[in-house]
């Protein structure tokens, strides 16, 4: 429905004011932080892609994966036998049978997902892109992070965009499919609204903002767009579209207030794994760090915490 997006226009500077108030949000504190620190990584991507990742260190962040809290840390705030793990284990399609099998042994459902689809450029034919998601699907991968072409974007060819998203959605099949924008070079706000608004038409069941890689990543001014097209699609088709804000995430006071923002936008309904997800290689560790502070308070030394 192009008419959706044919007239849109994005005050830029409204945005980036209210930007600059959410930075200025004040953070909770006591056990109300330590809630939303968890609430956190519940809602947590574990991510490696790096290009020397091998089976052993994307075995270790299995483990991480299932247990990302001391157990004792778990148990002085009573949430030992909550469940808590990540949202899902996040790799490169090469390494989706390591991830599987070994989150298999250790006796855990947590999904796993792969970039596919010519991450991070997205520079390849779309025959390719295809191919790579259906083999990470066949390897066992239950969430699929595509990213699409950014110049069908910045030449206006949405009804392209449309349709090489709407093929790869029908290549995920049974798997979930979050579509990065790489909102750092869509070149406008505007571009980020409708290239949104396009990717949810076509199927996608997240949007996500960045694929880690670009210079500018997850931002509050792109999340803010993105969530508005997300409540827009909800009032337009009765249909939820869940966000992953992804890159640069790297302090519990950056997830905390990503989650606050999130609840601001969009509601506390959106607050679950089904709905919410942070994309996140190093952020884990910082979060664990403010837990153990809150329950000894003294600060972690490097040998107290597992390597997140």
């Amino acid at each position: 429905e192009l008419g959706w997006i044919s007239k849109v226009h994005v005050n830029r500077p409204a945005v980036v004011r209210h930007a600059e108030r959410i930075k200025k949000w004040r953070t909770v504190k006591g056990n109300w932080q330590a809630a939303w620190l968890l609430k956190a990584v519940t809602c947590m991507d574990l991510t490696t892609l790096s290009g020397d990742d091998t089976p052993s260190n994307v075995h270790r962040l299995c483990f991480k994966a299932k247990h990302p809290i001391r157990e004792d840390l778990l148990k002085a705030l009573d949430m030992h036998d909550k469940g808590i793990t990540v949202g899902a284990v996040c790799v490169y399609p090469t390494r989706v049978t390591d991830a599987v099998n070994a989150l298999k042994a250790a006796g855990c459902n947590i999904p796993v997902a792969s970039v596919a689809a010519g991450f991070p450029s997205g520079q390849t034919p779309l025959e390719t892109k295809l191919a790579e998601i259906k083999l990470a699907v066949e390897y066992g991968a239950r969430e699929i992070d595509i990213v699409i072409s950014r110049s069908l974007v910045l030449t206006g060819q949405w009804e392209g965009l449309y349709e090489e998203i709407r093929q790869c959605r029908e290549a995920c099949g049974e798997a979930h499919m979050k579509t990065i924008l790489a909102t750092g070079e869509l070149g406008s706000l505007a571009n980020v609204y409708k290239a949104s608004m396009i990717a949810m038409m076509a199927g996608s069941d997240f949007i996500k903002t960045s694929t880690g890689k670009e210079v500018e990543n997850a931002t509050f001014p792109v999340g803010v767009v993105m969530m508005r097209a997300i409540k827009e699609f909800y009032w337009q088709t009765g249909n939820k579209v869940g966000f992953k804000p992804a890159g640069g995430i790297r302090t519990a006071k950056d997830a905390i207030t990503w989650l606050m923002l999130v609840k601001e936008e969009l509601g506390a309904e959106w607050l679950t794994p089904e709905l919410f997800r942070l994309g996140a290689s190093s952020l884990l560790e910082d979060i664990e760090k403010q837990i153990f502070y809150h329950v000894t308070g003294s600060y972690a030394r490097q040998h107290d915490l597992a390597m997140a």
